[in-house]
């Protein structure tokens, strides 16, 4: 059996994060559900010192760029996030077992063009997916905040990454 890569952990970096439902399935599809995901990740960030500076919930993943701050670990911001989703999500449908397919991939954005193409991805991942025609459309993700101006939960992108989402 192979050993898993050990998580790369950069010291102030930021990550793309990605987690998938167990089985693909359309865990999210629901608006409550939804909703459970960002209230959880609003009290992640009262809890864990860390940056958010994009998201969008899909049906069956979550995409998430944020950024440990000081002293802060990826993998224990996660871990919280995902575990306590878990175990309200099983509560909430009388279920057991898993919820997540694996461990979430992080991938450390080391350059300027890596950030803005992550955030591109993301941005766009709701409109490929057929689920809206504009990225702004669509509410579970950090699109339509950033447009309105509201920073009370997201890191204000630079100038660059901002005009991309007033761009479409």
């Amino acid at each position: 059996m192979s050993m898993r890569k050990p998580r790369q952990i950069v010291q102030g970096a930021r990550y793309h994060i990605i987690a998938r439902a167990n089985r693909y399935e359309f865990i999210f599809q629901k608006r409550e559900i939804k909703e459970l995901f960002l209230s959880l990740l609003r009290k992640a960030k009262k809890r864990f010192k860390f940056a958010v500076e994009t998201f969008c919930i899909m049906d069956s993943h979550i995409h998430l760029i944020i950024r440990p701050l000081q002293g802060e670990s990826i993998s224990k911001i996660m871990q919280w996030l995902l575990s306590v989703f878990a175990i309200r999500f099983n509560k909430h449908f009388g279920l057991v077992g898993h919820v997540w397919l694996d461990r979430f991939k992080s991938f450390v954005l080391f350059t300027d063009a890596q950030r803005m193409k992550a955030h591109e991805y993301i941005l766009f991942n709701p409109v490929a997916a057929g689920l809206v025609k504009r990225p702004a459309d669509y509410n579970y993700s950090a699109a339509h905040l950033i447009l309105s101006g509201d920073f009370s939960f997201l890191e204000k992108p630079p100038l660059q990454i901002l005009k991309l989402y007033s761009d479409t």
